[in-house]
């Protein structure tokens, strides 16, 4: 019989008594610190890349290496991050994934060859790819099913949007005022301080009943997504019908089908695909796969807007994003509030369509527009959008799955996001890029960029339509009737329904 909770003697005196409500939101701070620690880092180089080629003498490859490494260590092993803090613990693979990150961060602001801060940025991309998953697993775990878990959700929610949005300011702050080693060397104190509270206030507990990994199907699931990742970075330096992205891309794609035909026949899966059975897990993932792509390109095109239109400074052009970073904060922590009345997919359908809203206003941008009217309002529109939507998807893809599985639905969701925002960054900046042709201009360096917001306009109010019609539809609770005493003759449970599977 699989065990729901396994806690030492050690972890359970090793923090001190507090009540209830207050360890909760610690458990919750610490979580949502890890969370905010690996989103920071998928953008927070950026500003930071013309430094880094200067001091390091890094080609422009290897310094598009600097970007790629992480997100493909990223996406690729989240999966298996998901699933292992299900079979090894959840706090001992935040801690293990979090101490690589840490030392990772040490090894790349240290660094001194080019080749030395590719391997550092694939290493925290791996150690991201553990702790991840282990975030929200530690969350769905610590609060209990209902309006706690759901404002622990959108706490989540909002300080890993926050974490993709500050990473231009951040990492501009750090540069001026320091130099490009401290957008990795920043992470040091704060993983440090992160770890002691996780072995403070973090109790542990794996849910698998074995401790035993699907090999052949880590092995393919891993190897598919990390292919299908490099594919899909490849696209921007060799575009969609080159060798080098389509070889990659095929390949990714049939090694994820050997996958499913591996798990639908293993004893122990990987990924039971019965978990694709709930229409909670499948629609809100394919829905936050189109929400993370929508988002990532946002933060792209805004930025270098921003910078190579407007002609803001890096730091000009992060402080200029920060209301936008605002609005997707409070939008993730007002939908616990609304979610009550409105129910989980409405919300999420509003949700999509303000941000397609903004996303549409934003595509009227002009090479001599102002900042209120081509940066500030479409963006907050847009953030505030995408962070309602945010937590209502979130909490219906951890939804109704059994204990033993929490750590694979997290992953699962977390996987949808990275790898929904690399295919649509990936996408948008082809199709923008297709409209700005050879010639070099504000003028036409705008309208690419406008055609790559018309088009995620189109793709949010698709997703929206998706939403309303695959997403559960909110239930009322019925009046409870007498329950009918069973028979002497009769006895036994009653089988209880997935209110998720309709």
């Amino acid at each position: 019989m699989p065990r729901t909770e396994s806690a030492s003697p050690a972890s359970r005196t090793a923090a001190p008594a507090l009540s209830p409500p207050r360890r909760l939101w610690l458990v919750v701070l610490i979580a949502c610190a890890g969370q905010f620690l690996v989103v920071l880092d998928v953008s927070v180089v950026n500003v930071a890349l013309p430094s880094m080629r200067a001091g390091l003498g890094l080609s422009a490859a290897g310094l598009q290496w600097v970007v790629n490494a992480y997100a493909i260590a990223f996406g690729g092993f989240m999966l298996l991050g998901g699933r292992a803090a299900d079979l090894f613990g959840r706090k001992r693979m935040f801690v293990a994934g979090l101490s690589l990150f840490t030392l990772a961060s040490v090894a790349g602001g240290l660094a001194e060859e080019g080749w030395q801060l590719v391997a550092a940025r694939a290493a925290q991309g791996l150690g991201a790819a553990v702790l991840s998953p282990a975030t929200l697993t530690i969350l769905t775990a610590a609060a209990p099913e209902g309006p706690a878990r759901t404002r622990a959700i959108g706490t989540w929610t909002a300080v890993g949007a926050a974490g993709g949005a500050a990473g231009g300011f951040v990492g501009g702050v750090l540069v001026d005022l320091l130099s490009w080693r401290w957008v990795l060397l920043v992470n040091v104190p704060v993983g440090v301080l992160v770890l002691t509270g996780a072995a403070l206030w973090l109790s542990e507990g794996r849910t698998g009943g074995v401790r035993r990994i699907d090999l052949p199907g880590a092995v393919l699931v891993t190897a598919g997504l990390t292919a299908l990742a490099y594919g899909i970075v490849q696209t921007e330096a060799a575009g969609w019908t080159a060798p080098a992205t389509l070889l990659p891309l095929l390949g990714g794609i049939a090694l994820l089908a050997a996958f499913v035909a591996v798990q639908a026949r293993a004893a122990a899966p990987l990924v039971p695909l019965r978990v694709f059975r709930s229409r909670a897990v499948s629609a809100s993932n394919a829905a936050i796969v189109v929400c993370g792509a929508s988002s990532y390109g946002m933060w792209f095109f805004m930025t270098v807007y921003a910078q190579n239109v407007l002609g803001y400074t890096p730091l000009q052009a992060g402080l200029a994003l920060v209301p936008s970073s605002v609005s997707v904060i409070v939008g993730a922590k007002l939908a616990p509030l609304l979610m009550p009345a409105t129910g989980a997919r409405n919300l999420a359908v509003l949700g999509a369509l303000a941000a397609a809203v903004g996303f549409g206003w934003q595509s009227t941008l002009t090479p001599d527009g102002t900042y209120v009217t081509a940066i500030l309002l479409p963006g907050v529109l847009m953030m505030t959008g995408l962070g309602l939507a945010a937590t209502p998807l979130a909490a219906l893809a951890t939804s109704g799955a059994v204990p033993s599985e929490t750590g694979l639905v997290s992953g699962l969701a977390n996987t949808s996001r990275i790898m929904g925002g690399a295919v649509g960054l990936a996408a948008f900046s082809t199709i923008a890029t297709s409209r700005t042709g050879a010639t070099i201009t504000p003028e036409t360096l705008t309208a690419g960029y406008a055609l790559a917001f018309r088009t995620a306009t189109g793709l949010l109010l698709a997703g929206a339509l998706l939403m309303l019609l695959w997403l559960p539809k909110p239930t009322s609770k019925p009046t409870p009737k007498p329950v009918p005493q069973p028979s002497p003759e009769v006895s036994g449970p009653t089988p209880r329904k997935d209110p998720e599977e309709s």
